[in-house]
């Protein structure tokens, strides 16, 4: 059965947009005393489970074109709104949060200008998927800690292990991903020339 790319109502992006829509549910928790371990544990849920919208597309032969956009937009709207959030809530550092959202925010604008004026897509690397799901464990962890949440100390002591591991496979995959840029590129230009 073909793919139909132009498909709009599709199960992955149906999740991509409840994963969207959980947004502002998990940031009002998280801001609300109290109400912090529920808005953690959503907010959780929402970033450490980005695989599943593409794995079913995948697996359903359901991959669309609005999907190859919205999936990566929840992500990165999921994450950005999510550690914005914890360092106004003053439970994870501002540093450790730019680290994530600055190199995010270069791959996305990469990726789109890459897409659109070249048609070049670069496929997404294991080792960036097992970055992004330690980064997205990790953070929850901190912040659980911080906010002073049961076994505070086991949660941050273990963020921070599992946060500097998956932080530098993140800056290794964006290594990777700028030399696959690179030779995409190439092998363009050397297409377009014959």
């Amino acid at each position: 059965m073909a793919t139909d790319h132009d498909a709009v109502f599709t199960l992955p992006n149906v999740i991509s947009a409840i994963r969207i829509a959980l947004i502002p549910a998990f940031v009002y928790l998280l801001l609300q005393p109290g109400k912090e371990a529920a808005g953690l544990i959503l907010f959780g849920l929402v970033v450490s489970t980005d695989w599943v919208d593409g794995y079913i597309a995948r697996r359903t032969d359901s991959v669309s074109d609005l999907g190859k956009l919205l999936d990566p937009i929840a992500d990165r709207l999921a994450i950005g709104a999510g550690l914005i959030t914890l360092v106004l809530a003053d439970v994870f550092p501002l540093w450790a949060a730019l680290l994530i959202i600055v190199r995010d925010v270069a791959v996305f604008i990469a990726g789109l200008v890459l897409l659109t004026r070249s048609k070049v897509r670069i496929d997404v690397r294991y080792l960036g998927k097992i970055a992004t799901f330690g980064l997205m464990t990790s953070v929850p962890w901190i912040a659980w800690g911080n906010f002073g949440l049961p076994l505070a100390e086991a949660a941050k002591a273990l963020g921070w292990i599992v946060f500097a591991v998956a932080i530098v496979e993140y800056y290794i995959a964006t290594f990777l991903y700028a030399r696959d840029v690179r030779q995409a590129l190439r092998r363009r230009g050397t297409l377009d020339a014959a």
